[in-house]
């Protein structure tokens, strides 16, 4: 079996910082040294170069005084005892101060070696004349130029840059992969917090939250997981909900269903036309309840088809709310409604017919007796209202949260003794959001509650 090594983020995170700092100090080193060395040889050529310049022009002054070279002919003495007076009277701070780092010669005007190592005069090489003060050149000062190191202790202080700058480039080199262990792992902290996150997400424990510790995308990302884990949390307890709330509203009418049917068979009950009506209006519960599903199954779908076209929403709502006048004043409830004349916009007939059914349906299942609803149409600048508002009871404020969620009611006033699914205003939310509307919820000032439809004024370029 083929094993693979395979590299974390964490190492190759850190292997991609530690190796362009060892790149960088690698490029530093060479550069240094490159430059020490040269540096170091500029100088000792610019030292002889000024005491070649100082030892021609003594040199000078001697053969002024001898008239020829017999003066120094076999004399290194006198070379020495001259190079030290020089340096006796030559200010310090004009003076070099490292001693001859490269041999030198003195020869006459015919190259003749004076002074001087045995050997042939250097090519390439440094001349300083010496001249007379009558322009005569009477000799030179020759020396070779410094190529490389010569003096032990020159190579000697060379070889302790070397070792000096060896341990320094470990030193950072150490320094380095200590700095880039400890940013790795602080870069990656939040990313393995993400990781860890993840993994129990895809578990199934969808309360799992990340801690959020920068402002930067790591920390944006992390708000973006905990939203996401909110996100899953709630489908998941509204998915729970949903199906807890189905299988009650289904398993009602099933149970009244089961109940009469074998109270016929055992003969408890007969099979008369007001047995028959209970039955029906059992069965008809059960088809309002699944076409209402369907429905809004086809709307989050986004499969609910919406034939759009102008129309007057004051003549419909007004058409509609007629015929529940009688219906309210059997329920021992007022029903008022006032409407502009004309209230132009685009929508579906069907639906927004919906909208207005299921509005007035929950205003007359849920009001007290005695109590009534009034409905309103205002048409404002760029979308018109269509309000409706019911007497007592009404909602507290927690209630009206939730009074678009589906299968919610609220259990203290609107129960389900008074009957409904609990879907109605949830369908009326998808067809008012299908029309690029909204409804919302309020208090009304009689004490029950106020539900405004707001859709969009119809633009001049759909009258065309």
């Amino acid at each position: 079996m083929k094993l693979r090594w395979r590299l974390n983020i964490r190492a190759k995170l850190f292997m991609t910082i530690f190796g362009s700092c060892l790149l960088v100090l690698m490029v530093m080193h060479w550069a240094m040294r490159m430059s020490f060395e040269h540096g170091f040889v500029d100088y000792i050529r610019e030292s002889n170069e000024q005491r070649l310049s100082l030892l021609s022009d003594a040199l000078a002054e001697q053969y002024q005084q001898h008239g020829n070279w017999t003066f120094l002919q076999n004399n290194n003495r006198m070379i020495y005892t001259l190079l030290h007076s020089l340096e006796q009277s030559q200010p310090r701070d004009n003076f070099p101060s490292p001693g001859w780092r490269t041999p030198f010669w003195i020869v006459d005007s015919q190259y003749r070696v004076l002074i001087g190592p045995r050997k042939k005069l250097p090519v390439p090489r440094i001349e300083h004349p010496i001249t007379t003060p009558q322009g005569l050149v009477a000799g030179w000062v020759i020396g070779s130029p410094p190529e490389q190191l010569t003096r032990s202790t020159d190579i000697n202080f060379d070889h302790q840059q070397k070792r000096a700058s060896w341990i320094i480039g470990a030193l950072t080199t150490l320094l380095a992969a200590i700095v880039t262990w400890g940013l790795s792992r602080g870069l990656l902290a939040p990313v393995k917090r993400l990781v860890g996150g993840t993994h129990q997400l895809a578990a199934g424990q969808l309360a799992t939250r990340v801690r959020v510790t920068s402002e930067d995308e790591l920390g944006q990302l992390a708000r973006d997981f905990n939203q996401l884990a909110e996100s899953l949390e709630k489908n998941e307890s509204n998915r729970r909900a949903f199906m807890a709330d189905i299988s009650h509203e289904l398993r009602t009418p099933l149970a009244i269903l089961q109940g009469e049917l074998e109270a016929i068979q055992d003969g408890v009950r007969h099979l008369t036309p007001a047995a028959i009506a209970s039955l029906q209006s059992e069965v008809m519960t059960l088809k309002k309840l699944v076409d209402d599903l369907h429905q809004l199954a086809l709307s989050d779908a986004g499969a609910l088809r919406y034939e759009m076209q102008p129309l007057c929403l004051s003549e419909l709502a007004e058409n509609i709310c007629a015929t529940y006048v009688q219906r309210f004043r059997d329920a021992g409830l007022s029903l008022h409604y006032r409407f502009p004349p004309s209230a132009p916009c685009i929508g579906d007939i069907s639906r927004l017919s919906q909208l207005c059914h299921n509005l007035l349906e929950n205003s007359l299942r849920y009001t007290y007796a005695g109590g009534g609803l009034v409905v309103s149409l205002q048409q404002r600048q760029n979308d018109l209202q269509l309000t409706f508002s019911d007497t007592a009871p009404g909602i507290s404020d927690e209630q009206q949260q939730h009074i678009f969620d589906r299968f919610y009611r609220a259990e203290d006033s609107r129960n389900r003794a008074s009957g409904g699914s609990g879907l109605g205003l949830a369908i009326c939310r998808a067809i008012a959001e299908a029309h690029q509307g909204t409804i919302d919820c309020r208090h009304s000032d009689t004490g029950g509650v106020t539900l405004l439809v707001r859709l969009p004024l119809m633009t001049r370029e759909q009258k065309i």
